[in-house]
């Protein structure tokens, strides 16, 4: 048996037009999505993007079709679906690399990154390092330095938003529109890595949530902007693509549990009912 796990994703860092097309960095999170494979027989409640995965797997190494049916999954994870939290993402990447495994094989970063977006787009929680990457198709790959150590009070929102339906929704003008934006927030990435600073992180995805608005809007999202300043904490990023909402902090040096009664007392959590304290994690799939 192989087993190999993949981190969710709290939304984004950025995401938009960037050096001509769109794309973006993902916020990996310390929430996993585990995947073992083993020699039997398919389960009949097995999720069907792993199994085209293991598919696109034989093909890729000239295995028979055939074979496909003497290897089994089985996919253990509590990510929220349809939220913007990569769970599908972190679903297919750890079935590559399991069945790889299992299979004697390994792969590296940029093939998984490519096997992963013929099946769909794909977030950046697949590679080790913070990644600018082309979700749509793995053509840009831009690792970035060690990132800053924060934690994220994630707020799901009950409302679900499959990514395949969030790229037929018309955004070009929108993107593009904000490409200054984004552009700016790139770079502060990159200095936010380099220097280690949470503060320029949060600026970042500041930057680029406020960027989204045009696209996807938040409810009430001013309000979390001003609870956000209100609060000191490093910034907001959001699901580009999905509904969660990420409020970018330090557990040991901010009040949680103030930002959590404001979030009640402004009657916020009407919108995002559920919250999670997750600590922002290097990306990329591991073995077990």
């Amino acid at each position: 048996m192989a087993v190999a796990q993949c981190p969710a994703s709290c939304g984004e860092l950025i995401q938009g037009w960037i050096m001509g097309s769109e794309k973006l960095v993902s916020c990996p999170v310390d929430w996993y999505s585990t995947v073992e494979v083993s020699d039997g027989s398919p389960l009949p409640d097995e999720r069907p993007l792993s199994r085209a995965m293991v598919n696109r797997l034989l093909e890729h190494w000239n295995y028979p079709a055939s074979l496909s049916q003497g290897i089994r999954l089985e996919v253990h994870s509590t990510i929220p679906v349809a939220k913007g939290m990569a769970s599908s993402t972190a679903d297919i990447a750890a079935t590559a690399v399991a069945t790889a495994r299992h299979l004697g094989h390994h792969l590296d970063e940029t093939t998984l990154a490519q096997l992963c977006v013929s099946l769909e787009p794909t977030d950046s929680t697949v590679f080790h390092k913070l990644t600018l990457f082309d979700h749509n198709d793995a053509s840009t790959q831009i690792p970035c330095d060690s990132p800053p150590e924060l934690d994220l009070l994630v707020l799901e929102s009950p409302q679900t938003l499959r990514t395949a339906d969030y790229h037929r929704i018309p955004r070009l003008a929108g993107l593009q529109a904000g490409a200054p934006a984004l552009k700016r927030a790139w770079e502060k990435v990159q200095e936010a890595c380099a220097e280690r600073n949470p503060w320029r992180m949060g600026e970042a995805a500041t930057l680029s949530a406020i960027a989204s608005q045009m696209l996807l809007p938040k409810p009430d999202f001013d309000a979390l902007l001003s609870l956000a300043e209100e609060c000191e904490l490093y910034g907001v990023n959001v699901a580009h693509s999905g509904s969660v909402v990420g409020l970018m902090l330090d557990r040991q040096k901010h009040d949680v549990e103030k930002v959590t009664w404001l979030l009640a007392k402004q009657r916020l959590t009407e919108h995002w009912p559920e919250r999670h304290l997750l600590r922002m994690v290097s990306g990329g799939v591991k073995c077990q």
